[in-house]
Formats: C-alpha cells, sequence, structure tokens
C-alpha cells in the first residue's frame, strides 16, 4: 500500500495585511448615521423645550362648580410656562381625583401648548347647617362645599345632629347618591339616632309630616316601601330595620302638627 503525502501551502500574507470586508465598511458607516441622528434629535429636543412652542400657553377647565380654579391647578401642577411635554395628561387626571369634590376628570392635550380640562363633581346629596348659621352643601363623596350660588335644591334634606358621627354621615352621602330624586324628594331632615343593635341608625322627617326610623344600610332598599306608605296613608311612624311597620298619628298629634307653625 503506497502512502501519499500531503504537501500543505502556506499562507504567507500577514493578517494586518488583510482588506475589509464591503459588510465592516457599510456597519461602521451605519453606526455613523445613527450616531449623529441622535445628537441632531437631542439638539431639537432641548431647542423645542425652551423655545415657547414647547410652553403650556393655555389652561381651560371646565365643570367645576365648587372646586376652585386655583385648586385644580395647585393640585394638577399645572401653570403656564411650564413644558407642555412634561407631564403626561393620565398623571394630571390621576392628580385631580384626589380632590374629594371631583368624581371623574379628563385632560385633552392640543398641541401646541392647549391642554383641557374637563371636570365631573360629585352631586349635591344635602345640605347641613353650620354652626356659623350658614348652609353648606354635601357631596355624594360626603364633601362640604359652598352652597351653589344658583340657589339651593329644595328637594335635597337638611342633615342635623352629625357632628359626632362623621364616619356614619359620610356612608349616608353615599347611599342618598344612589337613590333616585323622585323616591328621596319627599325627605326633609335626617338626623342619627344610634342604638347598640343599630349604629347607624336614623331618624328621618318627610315633608308630608312622617317620621321614619330606619339605618343608613337599609334606607337605599327600604326607600320604596317608604314610598308607598307615604302615598296611601295618613302621616305616623315607619319603621324600617328588620321588619317594616306603620302606625299612624293619634288624632290630637295631627291636629297640633296642622296647627304647629
Amino acid at each position: 500500500m503506497v502512502k501519499q503525502k500531503l504537501t500543505v501551502i502556506p499562507n504567507n500574507k500577514p493578517a494586518g495585511n488583510r482588506r475589509p470586508s464591503f459588510n465592516s465598511k457599510i456597519t461602521r458607516k451605519t453606526r455613523l448615521i445613527i450616531l449623529l441622528s441622535l445628537i441632531l434629535l437631542v439638539v431639537i429636543g432641548i431647542v423645542f423645550w425652551f423655545s415657547p412652542i414647547g410652553k403650556i400657553s393655555q389652561i381651560t377647565f371646565k365643570g367645576n362648580t365648587f372646586t376652585a380654579k386655583t385648586d385644580l391647578l395647585n393640585v394638577s401642577g399645572l401653570a403656564k410656562g411650564n413644558a407642555f411635554f412634561g407631564i403626561s395628561a393620565t398623571t394630571i387626571e390621576k392628580r385631580l381625583l384626589t380632590i374629594s369634590s371631583i368624581q371623574d376628570a379628563e385632560v385633552i392635550k392640543h398641541f401646541p401648548g392647549q391642554i383641557d380640562v374637563t371636570i365631573k363633581e360629585y352631586p349635591v346629596v344635602a345640605y347641613e347647617l353650620q354652626d356659623s348659621g350658614e348652609l353648606t352643601a354635601i357631596l355624594q363623596s360626603g364633601a362640604l362645599v359652598r352652597a351653589d350660588t344658583r340657589g339651593v335644591a329644595v328637594e335635597k334634606p337638611v342633615l342635623t345632629g352629625w357632628s359626632d358621627f362623621e364616619a356614619q354621615k359620610v356612608q349616608l352621602c353615599k347611599v342618598l347618591g344612589t337613590i333616585p330624586n323622585e323616591l328621596s324628594s319627599d325627605i326633609s331632615e335626617i338626623s342619627p339616632s344610634p342604638t347598640p343593635s343599630f349604629p347607624d341608625r336614623i331618624k328621618i322627617y318627610t315633608r308630608s309630616r312622617f317620621e321614619v326610623i330606619t339605618s343608613v344600610s337599609l334606607l337605599a332598599d327600604k326607600v320604596e316601601y317608604l314610598n308607598q306608605v307615604i302615598e296611601t296613608q295618613p302621616p305616623g311612624v315607619i319603621t324600617m330595620l328588620e321588619a317594616d311597620a306603620y302606625t299612624p298619628f293619634n288624632p290630637e298629634d295631627v291636629a297640633d302638627q296642622e296647627v304647629a307653625p
């Protein structure tokens, strides 16, 4: 068997003399273009940030009956001259929702420079007479606000005696906000009347001269029964707790109510 001898041809060209490939030239050129583009974008961004076109020039608020514009500006962080893109619309909305009188907020940005804010406040559900004699409106959230300058809603009840029951009052306001106006318009006054069995027990006085005993937690479910009795029975005491009951006033009591101023 004849062995064949393999001849290895040496590569005498030094590695440093190899020519760069076409692809490596393209890569270096692309990197240079990207770098120059980024530098240009940064320069444009800096110029835009400090130029008048990048500033807030107009801020409008709509729907804020009870919330002062100064409070809206302070909480939202908005101000003329601030950077237009310095704060997102979502962040502004979240900040405004921390105000107890605001139920919802929508922020729309119009480039260049204009920001429109639409506010939805909680509705008025009751009024409360302060020690100073001033009538204050109470919103569904429990927030106390100045009474609407356009007039007091006469169909809303007045809350009395709640200074020591703030938590229950807030819960009551939330419940009142869920009751349709046609079912609550006869309620004139609501006072706390707690017992060990019913710590959220309340007394309600109606414009049709009924006295109602119920609780904050049961009011929404019992209010239809209340209106059924009012529409079909003479004035009396309506109890709406674990069981419902109705007791008419004595004729003498009814006469006293009619004579009283």
